[in-house]
């Protein structure tokens, strides 16, 4: 990267944290409230007053900050640009886990620059935890107050040895796979549902080995591709792909992640 490059996106990463902040200062004014209304979208996920705000305000942010950049949102679709940048948002990335009180949700906010995404930052409300990359900058995990440390993924290289997660049982029956579930879970010493962002901010920190998800969406994923690869690890679809539109992805430590995918293959 250029001086210039390298300049543009260290700016870019620093709003990108401050409006994830700003996003999980409104989602935890919603958080555990027993005034908390849950609506229904068109596929029947649920969808809140947090989810919606918390885009919205993002979205205003961007608006001030890159008016010539596009925006694509789980809750308000996609917003054209002319700056070849586009943020990829999902305000709430578990948001069953958010209405029923279980801290493992998370923002997202993904930035691509032509097709390659460049930039990502988790947010964790509840549990005080940001995690974030950049293509080049690095990656890196800061807890509440404590001053951000590198953000790396572990040394496992034998299945056998590895914490496996996942989000939702449900979701590998739902594609066909439900054959690769059972046999991750008997080849992985630990097998636990710690989904959504949070299980894939487990992997990218060293915490768990390998977060496979049967089914996502671009906004679920986006943030993850930056963060894992400067994490040392990868997001990658079952294939094998650097890819946010296949649906589905893997983020695993690069010991395991041809062991991952050849499972995949024969299952």
């Amino acid at each position: 990267m250029t001086t210039a490059e390298t300049a543009e996106l260290e700016s870019r990463l620093a709003f990108a944290l401050n409006a994830a902040e700003r996003a999980a200062e409104f989602i935890m004014s919603h958080y555990q409230s027993p005034e908390l209304a849950v609506d229904r979208k068109r596929d029947a996920s649920p969808v809140t007053e947090a989810d919606r705000g918390a885009e919205q305000l993002i979205r205003e942010l961007i608006a001030d900050a890159y008016p010539a950049d596009a925006v694509l949102g789980e809750e308000f679709g996609e917003s054209a640009g002319s700056s070849g940048w586009r943020w990829i948002l999902d305000p709430v990335d578990g948001t069953k886990s958010f209405i029923h009180g279980v801290p493992l949700f998370g923002t997202l906010i993904g930035l691509e620059f032509g097709d390659e995404q460049v930039l990502g930052v988790c947010r964790l409300p509840a549990l005080g935890e940001v995690v974030y990359g950049a293509r080049g900058l690095g990656a890196f995990w800061q807890v509440g107050g404590n001053a951000p440390r590198p953000a790396r993924v572990s040394d496992v290289r034998d299945l056998s040895a590895a914490t496996f997660c996942t989000t939702t049982i449900q979701g590998w029956s739902r594609v066909g796979r439900q054959a690769a579930f059972e046999r991750f879970c008997n080849a992985a010493q630990i097998s636990r549902g710690w989904g959504d962002c949070y299980g894939h901010i487990l992997v990218a920190t060293g915490r768990a080995d390998l977060m496979v998800d049967p089914l996502l969406n671009p906004w679920d994923c986006a943030p993850l591709v930056p963060i894992m690869q400067e994490a040392g690890g990868h997001f990658v679809d079952f294939a094998g792909e650097i890819s946010i539109h296949s649906n589905n992805g893997i983020s695993v430590n690069a010991g395991l992640k041809d062991a991952a995918l050849k499972l995949l293959s024969e299952a």
